[in-house]
C-alpha cells in the first residue's frame, strides 16, 4: 500500500526524515487519545501511511536508512499496542498480535540474512506494516475492535505456522555423509 504512495514522489524524497515524522505523528495522535477511543487516535495510521509512504519509492541506500524499518515496526507495535490499551481489548488479544507481528519481522530478517527472502506472495499476505495498522482502525472505526485484534491474531498465527512448516517441508535434508567435515 505505502508503496502505491511511494510512485507519487518518484523517488525524489529520501525516507528517513518522511518516516521519523510519520512515527512522531502518529505517537502524538495516540497520546492525545490514549485512554480512548476516538478518530484522532483511529487517524494514527493513516498519517503513518501518508508520510511515510511518499519516500517509499525512493532507494534506501543513504547513510542512516537502515534506521526506516526499525522506526516503522516500533510505530506499529507502539499503535497496536496503544490501541489495544486505551480502547480495552484484553490484555493476552493484544499480547498475541503483538507476538505474531514480532515474529513475522524475526523470520523475514532471519530468512533475509540466510539469503532465502521470503516469497513475494508471503509478504503480501503478512499486510505489511501499513495494511496491519489499518485494518484495526477499520475495526474500531466499525466498533469491532476486540474482533478486528482477534481476526488479526488469527489470521497472522496461522499464516505464520502455514508458512514456516511449509518452508521447513521444502529444506533439503542433509545426511552426515553430505555435511563437510573438517579434518
Amino acid at each position: 500500500m505505502s508503496i502505491g504512495i511511494g510512485l507519487l514522489a518518484a523517488g525524489a524524497l529520501p525516507p528517513l526524515l518522511p518516516t521519523c515524522a510519520g512515527a512522531m505523528v502518529t505517537a502524538v495522535l495516540l497520546a492525545a487519545g490514549l485512554g480512548e477511543l476516538s478518530g484522532i487516535t483511529l487517524f494514527a495510521p493513516a498519517a503513518a501511511l501518508l508520510l511515510s509512504g511518499v519516500a517509499s519509492g525512493h532507494p534506501h541506500d543513504g547513510r542512516f536508512d537502515w534506521v526506516v524499518p526499525p522506526v516503522l515496526r516500533a510505530t506499529e507495535y507502539l499503535y497496536l499496542l496503544a490501541l489495544g490499551y486505551g480502547s480495552g481489548v484484553p490484555d493476552p488479544l493484544v499480547f498475541v498480535v503483538l507476538t505474531a507481528v514480532v515474529l513475522h519481522h524475526c523470520d523475514a530478517v532471519h530468512r533475509t540474512r540466510c539469503g532465502a527472502r521470503p516469497p513475494a506472495r508471503v509478504m503480501r499476505a503478512r499486510l505489511g506494516w501499513d495494511g496491519r495498522m489499518l485494518l484495526i482502525a477499520a475495526g474500531g472505526v466499525l466498533g469491532w475492535l476486540p474482533f478486528a485484534y482477534g481476526l488479526l491474531a488469527g489470521y497472522l498465527v496461522v499464516l505464520l505456522v502455514w508458512e514456516t512448516a511449509a518452508s521447513w517441508l521444502a529444506t533439503p535434508v542433509l545426511t552426515t555423509a553430505d555435511v563437510p567435515h573438517n579434518e
